[in-house]
């Protein structure tokens, strides 16, 4: 073997037999319905500033 040469079949992924019997994911398994609910002494439009400026400094 020369520089650069490589045995093609070290370059396949690995046939795992385990991922045949992988059962689908749930993502609704854990869901929950309710309220939140929360009290702030801020107004609508502090909060809506307050955003505002948290997304100009993203920028």
């Amino acid at each position: 073997m020369g520089f650069g040469s490589y045995d093609e079949s070290e370059q396949q992924q690995p046939q795992d037999d385990a991922d045949e019997d992988v059962e689908a994911v749930n993502v609704h398994e854990h869901d929950h319905d309710g309220q939140l609910e929360f009290e702030s002494d801020a107004t609508t439009d502090q909060l809506v500033s307050q955003l505002g400026a948290m997304k100009d400094d993203e920028e």
